[in-house]
């Protein structure tokens, strides 16, 4: 497993996924795949960032692990929240009239195989999960 502790800041975005995409790259995994892993990341890293610690300024620490699944897991000290426990947008609704956010984590689920939030240790702990099988080169 590797990891990455920046500050979580919109600033540091591209570092955090070029940190990841190191990682899928040497493990041959396809262009699709990282594709699919960048935008699950974008949308947790920003929210981390935007949302965490505000109005203070805190870190992010990432972890990636690659064997018959990519596992990535944040964790941040911010505020308490489970992206996992947010009602699902809905989508039959106009777009105006639907409620601002919430299509982002909704995204992420549908990308991503497995997606788990817990809180240990005053952390915020949010693990996205993608099957490697069928993905692979």
């Amino acid at each position: 497993m590797k990891e990455l502790t920046v500050e979580a800041s919109i600033g540091n975005l591209n570092d955090a996924l070029d940190f990841v995409n190191g990682e899928l790259e040497l493990h041959n995994c396809s262009p699709e795949l990282r594709n699919q892993i960048d935008i699950a990341m974008e949308e947790i890293f920003m929210n981390i960032a935007r949302y965490a610690y505000k109005p203070a300024d805190g870190y992010v620490r990432i972890c990636i692990f690659v064997g018959e699944e990519i596992v990535v897991t944040f964790e941040d000290t911010g505020k308490p929240f489970n992206p996992v426990e947010q009602a699902e947008p809905d989508l039959n609704k106009p777009v105006m009239e639907r409620k601002i956010g919430g299509l982002g984590i909704f995204l992420v689920k549908q990308l991503m195989d497995k997606v788990a939030y817990t809180r240990v240790d005053n952390k915020n702990v949010l693990t996205i999960t993608k099957e490697i099988a069928g993905n692979h080169l």
